[in-house]
This record gives C-alpha cells, structure tokens and sequence, in this order.
C-alpha cells in the first residue's frame, strides 16, 4: 500500500492505493469510465454512488439535527442573502430555521415538505 494526498476540487484527501498486477487492467478501464461518468463504485458492491460536484453544485447546507422539514421557502436558482430563511426544520417540536449563511444561490434542494431528515444530511446545496 502506498499513501498519498490528493487534491480535489481544492479539498485535500488521504487515500491509500494498492499495487495491482496486469490481470486488473480491464477493472482499471471501467473505474476510469465511472470516473468519466461522476461515479465511484462503492467497495464491495456494484452500485454507482453519484459525487457532487461542489464547485459546480455550490457548498451543501446541512441538518443541524434530525427532524422533519416542514417547509421549503426557497427553490432551485433563486438568490438568497446571507440571513435569509431557507428552509423550516422541526425538532422536538420546535421549529428551526434553517438560514443561509452567506449571499448566492440554491443550485439544487435534496428535500421536500414532509421529509424526516439526520444530523449531516444534505439539505440543499448553495452557490
């Protein structure tokens, strides 16, 4: 195993690679095509896990605390300032708002009204 750092759209990772032999050549093409594609196969399984882009998708607002969205006040490409309510979020029946924490716009909204979420998941990504 070698351990390198590597540099992801200005995120720095540690990851450790192993040294194949030639009889994995043709697994090395089909992680490249599902790298070509934005996909990362998960180890141990077949199912493509799409990556988000943050510089394209924006950064990621997320939960504070598991709860359930009881409103969604922005929606996709509006621009929203720093302050501004972006979402409701209920938590041991209180209501939270979930604010924007600097000016830009929502490039995509991963929730709906209704929908129980926990600490960490993606809300909503912002430019």
């Amino acid at each position: 195993m070698k351990k390198f750092i590597v540099t992801v759209n200005g995120k720095k990772y540690d990851v450790e690679v192993e040294e194949v032999k030639a009889d994995v050549i043709s697994e090395k093409k089909t992680v490249e095509e599902s790298a070509v594609k934005n996909e990362v196969k998960v180890s141990g399984g077949n199912t493509p896990v799409e990556i988000k882009n943050e510089a394209k998708d924006g950064a990621p607002i997320n939960a504070p605390m598991p709860g359930t969205i009881l409103d969604v006040k922005v929606s996709q490409g509006q621009t929203v300032r720093k302050g501004d309510v972006l979402l409701i979020l209920e938590a041991m029946k209180m209501e939270n708002e979930i604010t924007s924490p600097y000016d830009g716009t929502v490039t995509s909204i991963n929730v709906s009204k209704g929908a129980s979420v926990n600490t960490g998941d993606v809300l909503l990504y912002l430019k």
